[in-house]
């Protein structure tokens, strides 16, 4: 019987040119699923070495930890005694609003000072613009309902408040932050003072470690009508 690849040369060229294709496409294949895979897991490992390097990645690492916050208000005893005065006299100093701050946080009630600095700022407006703008921002992110930091405030106010959104004036949310003022005031001042981090500053030491402490119940102007904060250091 003669060679078939006499009578048909045909197929032997078609051998001689899969053979080389075969050899080629075969370790693309194989490469494919390694190219895909490498480039994913290095970016995942940019992305959390840029996570790490977020400075806010951190910051609840410090929060209450010692001599944070004497580190971070870099006050003398004596400007902190000042602290002690009264509630505006604290947030009339930087260092006192920050110290505070860093406070409510460890109480996770820092909605509060963070609306009363927003009113602050918002009355600087300097345009009908930026009145309208800050104030949809403050009310979207303080006041309306299930707002993602929505402060306490009782029905009168919060009604008073959106019925002026539509032509927002310096004074819209005066009621609302006078509310907050008195509330942080009267239940977070007298608490401020007699922490162990306030009472580090006073004795110029670093502040021993703050727990964090969860509010049983969200208090109301109601809570404290007649009553007078205890502004005793212990």
């Amino acid at each position: 019987m003669e060679n078939p690849l006499l009578l048909f040369p045909q197929l032997n060229i078609s051998a001689s040119k899969d053979k080389p294709y075969y050899k080629v496409m075969k370790p693309e294949i194989k490469e494919e699923p390694n190219k895909a895979s490498k480039p994913g897991a290095k970016q995942k490992r940019n992305r959390l070495s840029l996570l790490l390097q977020k400075p806010e990645f951190h910051e609840s690492d410090h929060l209450g930890k010692p001599g944070n916050l004497t580190k971070a208000a870099s006050v003398s005893p004596e400007e902190a005694v000042k602290w002690g005065e009264s509630f505006d006299k604290l947030l009339s100093e930087k260092a006192g609003l920050d110290a505070f701050t860093k406070f409510l946080k460890t109480e996770f009630s820092e909605e509060n000072i963070e609306f009363w600095i927003a009113c602050e700022d918002y009355k600087k407006s300097k345009s009908a613009h930026d009145l309208l703008t800050k104030a949809k921002t403050i009310f979207e992110t303080f006041i309306q309902k299930d707002a993602p930091k929505e402060v306490n405030l009782d029905f009168h106010t919060k009604e008073v408040t959106s019925q002026s959104m539509g032509q927002p004036l310096r004074s819209t949310f005066d009621a609302a932050q006078s509310t907050v003022y008195r509330l942080m005031e009267q239940d977070s001042y007298p608490r401020f003072l007699r922490s162990a981090a306030y009472r580090g500053l006073l004795q110029g030491r670093p502040a021993a470690r703050a727990p964090l402490r969860r509010r049983s119940r969200s208090f109301t102007v109601n809570d404290f009508q007649g009553v007078r904060p205890d502004l005793t250091v212990w």
